[in-house]
């Protein structure tokens, strides 16, 4: 029997992006921003926090649909990430979370071309400048599987 053979992903000559912080992916929409263990430690480092008072102050618990939990930073009012700020924009960026800084190679935005395209509609950055190659796309990938999101279950 002949194997299949295995189909390259859409990226597997790389991708063009250069972030030009507009802050199009902090801003304006709702959606979720999801942290590990590592991301809470730097953002409570950088702010002076412990776990809890970032939590509270800063976060959320979004459900999944299967009875977990999963740690997101709040948005403000008008969807602005809680970070973000009119003079000087991310206030963390040093310390931003992993989710952040991997944008826009996230798993769901790789899954096609068309997914990519589609994200890039919002972000000038995407399709132009640097090249990114297929080994640094993956890196992005698998940091999300070394930095899992935090859960928790119903209590």
């Amino acid at each position: 029997m002949q194997k299949k053979p295995v189909k390259e992903p859409f990226y597997a000559q790389g991708l063009r992006f250069s972030c030009i912080r507009c802050s199009a992916c902090c801003r304006h929409e709702s959606g979720y921003v999801f942290l590990s263990g590592k991301d809470t430690s730097l953002l409570g480092a950088a702010l002076n926090l412990g776990y809890e008072e970032l939590t509270q102050l800063y976060c959320r618990w979004v459900p999944t649909g299967d009875g977990t939990y999963q740690l997101s930073l709040k948005e403000k009012s008008n969807f602005d990430c809680v970070f973000w700020k009119a003079e000087g924009g991310c206030m963390v960026y040093k310390t931003r979370p992993l989710q952040c800084q991997a944008f826009p190679f996230w798993s769901s935005v790789l899954t096609s071309r068309c997914s990519w395209k589609e994200t890039g509609k919002n972000c000038p950055g995407m399709d132009r400048g640097t090249l990114i190659s297929p080994k640094l796309i993956r890196n992005w990938l698998a940091l999300r599987q070394k930095e899992p999101i935090i859960l928790k279950g119903v209590s």
